[in-house]
Order: structure tokens, then sequence, then C-alpha cells
């Protein structure tokens, strides 16, 4: 058979069976070839950081690889914002680029780019495959890649996807999550003894149930303080979860959940630093005097081995669950607060939540702490948007879930297509747009990075007014039904109509100012 055939069906036969593109020329018989292997779904996108950022919201829900299919160097080059994303989130995706036929890329033409220097800046695993013969033996090396958190980017040529000599190449066995050092385990039991002020500071895998479960049990036991890092790529919340506040975005209060520590205990995360560098303030953010111990590395199974120090020095102690509360609804104007009321009041039960509210989310994780229980996915790499392919992906990992999107409006604007993809499989998505007409965000930054007053011409570079984007509108274009409400009683009912009709919908929230 053809390259593109052989390799599609092998990637169906190694668990790789949804597809998010962008295609164009090079790739028509990837494209042509899903005909013949209908095992494969494939997911149109009108952006490709639409179709990469959706790749990672599978990938963060399934717990398996999602591939991506991109056109060329530029095309790569239009999804690097999402694939930083998710190679900060450790999503495991399958991007594959097609390339020139090898025949022609000597000519120079003008799509020709180095394909590969671009993916090297976000994939642990990168290779052109040279001849069609070899080309499902590279996939099954770039699935195995990726299963292990990683982007692995396979380059392929026009050629070698068109000609035949190909066969379907037999998957590679899944890795098992790496132990972690059974020594680290008793080394920070020996440092949770009482006296010394500890913290434990948990991430990646350690944010499942189980793993939060185990931590809540250490910190119980020991008066170990305890927090999430700050932008997980997947955290169970809500009631009968052990409610843990995450380490702040804005330095300062950073600085002050971890003043007075003697231990930072690491398990899943890394060791804090500041988003930005400061003038006048440190980057390290760790106190002076206060030592760093590894109990699990990212790459590491962190809930298990939380579970062994927990059965090691708490195992008489239970872990402290939040208890289930349904918020109020705060009426009146769209705040930060009333917002996040309206939120927690109607969320329904195992929600999938992707968090890009930024500013306007600030009251979000305090509400929805006793919220029912939820998934959270935030923005792993800082590069926004994110919110909207997120949550589209993981409409399509999970469509038994109803999915969340809370959207900021200058994050939204930059890959609001995923609205006509969502609109396109009919996706469960209930987006939140929140419109406040600014970069919100970067008009504290001004301040807090001392370089000055904005001036009538520096305001306007952090504003979205003059004209304000129509959210409704726009998404009304893009085939999501769109409605704008100004009161967190009128979010709340519009909240509870999209819940209970299939399909996606927009709100769009306007926020206060």
């Amino acid at each position: 058979m053809i390259g593109a055939q052989a390799l599609i069906a092998s990637l169906v036969s190694a668990g790789v069976d949804t597809c998010f593109m962008n295609p164009g020329t090079s790739e028509m018989h990837f494209v042509a070839a899903l005909d013949a292997v209908p095992e494969m779904r494939g997911v149109l996108a009108l952006f490709e950081g639409v179709a990469t950022g959706a790749a990672d919201g599978y990938a963060r829900i399934a717990g398996r690889p999602a591939a991506v299919l991109l056109h060329l160097g530029p095309g790569l080059a239009n999804g690097l914002a999402n694939l930083h994303n998710a190679r900060r989130a450790r999503s495991p995706i399958v991007t594959i680029v097609g390339g020139h036929a090898t025949g022609h890329a000597r000519y120079d033409s003008p799509l020709q780019s180095d394909i590969e220097a671009l993916a090297r800046t976000v994939s642990g695993w990168v290779h052109t495959c040279g001849t069609t013969r070899d080309l499902t033996q590279d996939a099954m090396r770039a699935v195995a890649a990726a299963r292990r958190g990683q982007i692995a980017t396979l380059v392929l040529p026009a050629d070698v996807s068109w000609s035949d000599g190909a066969a379907i190449a037999a998957p590679r066995p899944a890795p098992l999550p790496e132990p972690a050092d059974a020594g680290q385990v008793k080394v920070v039991a020996g440092l949770l003894a009482p006296g010394p002020a500890a913290m434990l500071l948990v991430g990646g895998t350690a944010l499942t149930e189980r793993g939060l479960a185990a931590a809540s049990r250490i910190s119980a036991a020991t008066g170990a303080r305890l927090l999430a890092e700050t932008f997980p790529a997947r955290m169970q919340s809500g009631a009968g979860i052990p409610a843990v506040n995450r380490l702040a975005y804005l330095a300062e209060r950073a600085e002050a959940q971890l003043t007075g520590l003697d231990h930072l205990i690491l398990a899943g995360a890394q060791a804090p630093v500041s988003f930005f560098g400061y003038p006048g303030r440190p980057s390290d953010l760790v106190p002076a005097g206060c030592t760093v111990t590894v109990l699990a590395e990212a790459d590491q199974d962190a809930q298990t081995a939380l579970e062994q120090l927990a059965d090691q020095i708490a195992a008489e102690t239970p872990p402290v669950l939040a208890r289930a509360a349904r918020t109020a609804v705060a009426p009146g104007p769209l705040t930060a607060s009333t917002l996040a009321s309206a939120i927690a009041a109607s969320l329904p039960e195992h929600a999938i939540v992707s968090d890009e509210a930024n500013t306007s989310g600030v009251a979000l994780p305090q509400a929805l702490a006793c919220a029912p229980q939820h998934t959270l996915l935030t923005l792993t790499g800082g590069a926004i948007g994110q919110g909207l392919p997120v949550a589209t992906g993981a409409a399509v990992a999970a469509p038994d879930r109803p999915v969340l999107a809370l959207e900021a409006d200058g994050s939204a604007l930059y890959t609001i297509q995923a609205l006509w993809t969502q609109a396109r499989e009919q996706l469960n998505v209930t987006t939140v747009l929140l419109n406040n007409a600014a970069y919100a965000i970067l008009r504290m930054e001004l301040a807090r990075t001392a370089a000055g007053e904005a001036g009538q011409r520096a305001s306007r570079m952090l504003d979205l007014s003059d004209p304000t984007p129509g959210f409704a509108e726009i998404s009304t274009g893009m085939g999501v039904p769109a409605t704008r409400v100004h009161l967190a009683e009128d979010l709340d009912r519009a909240l509870r109509r999209a819940y209970a009709e299939p399909g996606p919908h927009l709100i769009e929230a306007m926020m206060s100012r």
C-alpha cells in the first residue's frame, strides 16, 4: 500500500485514532487515505494553533497520544504556541508535518524551510522519514516517544506519503511510569519530622484524586503546608477531593505563601520561580536557607511516591476532603466574585473546565473547591490562546462529559476559530467569553514592571475597545449559538440552559470595568 494509508493504519493500531489537522497540498495523500482507514477520526481546524491546542486537550483527558497534521514549516510555525503549552503540560502528541517531495526540496520553492529546526523548539523527538519502506516503523518510534510525555514530530515528505511499498507496523509496548526512588521516600519522611517548617509542592501526575488524597494525609499528619503548582495540566478538584491551594501567579504573593520554610519538597512540580524578571526583585522564589528536596520528578510516578510516603508517616491519618456545597449566586453586575459564584452554582457533575479566564478568574479556585467534582485544565505554558482549543480537544476525548471553557477576550482572539470546529463536530462545549474590552493583565504588569504611567498612546496598546469585539456575533457567524449577559443571575440561567442542550454554546459575559 502507499505510505499514507499504511501510516494511518499503523497509528490506529497503536491507539492513535484521532488526528486534528489543517492540511495543505503536501498532505493530500494523507487526507485521501482517511477514507481507506475509517477508524481514524479526522478533525478539521481553521487554524493550526487550534489543531495543536486541541491535540493537547485531547491528550490531557484521554491520557494517550493524539495526532496533529500540519502543512510544511509555516503550518508548524502557526501551531508552535500551543505546542509550547503542550510541551509544558507533558502532553503526548504525534505531530506529522508534511514536507516537500524529496526531489523538489532542492529547488527552494516558496514554502521550503527548515522544518526540523522549528520542530526542535518544542519537540523531544524529531525525525524526517527518508523512505516509504521505513515510514511506519518511524511512526511507531514517534508514538513510543510521545507516550513518554513529549511532543514527537515526524516530517513526512510528500513522495514518501504517495509512494508504494509500505506495510503496517506493529505498535511498540507502552512504557510504564518511571517509579520514584525508594530512597528518596525515606529521605523525605525524615525531613517531615516535627519541628522544621516544611511544604509539599505537588504537580503533574500528583494532581490526580489518588495523589491529592495522599498529599492531604501527609499534610494532616505532619503539619506540612501543601500547595499545587500554579498552572496544572490536569487537576482533579471539587467535592470529595482535598481542597489544595495553588502557588500564586504574582511573585510577591507566592513569596508570602513560601515565607518561613525550612524544607520545600517537590512531588511532580518544579522549584518555584517568578514568571518574569522584575526590577529589584529575585527570580528564584525559594526562601533563603530553605532546602529543596525532590520526592518525584515530573516524569516519574509522583502519585505512587506520595502514597508510599503517606503509608510510612500518615498510615492512620485520613485525607481532608472538600464537602459538597452549592454556592449561591451573588446577583448584580459581573465582577470576578459574582462571576465565580455563577460558575460554581451551575457547574454540572464531572465537568471538564478549561480555564483561561486570566484576571477575571481570580475568585474561581475558592468558589469551585466545594462545587461538584471536576477536572481542571489550565494555561501550562503561558502562551495565550490555549483555552478554546484545549476545550475542543477535551470534548472530542470525552463526549459524555460537559466541557466549560472560561475564556478571556484578549486570549480568545488568538484562536477564536475553535468555535467553528466545535460547531462542525457538535461538541458539548459551553464557552463563557469574559469581555472586559482590555488586556487587563498587561495593565497590571505595566505597574509591576515599573515601566511608568500609561499615557494616551500606551493605553491604546492595552485596550480592546474602539471598537469592542462583539463575541456573540462572531460566535453566531462561526455556527455556535450565543447570548450576551451583564448580570450574574443571567449568566447562571444561561449556563443552565446551555448545559441542558446538546452541542456548543457561547455566553458573552460583559464584565464590569
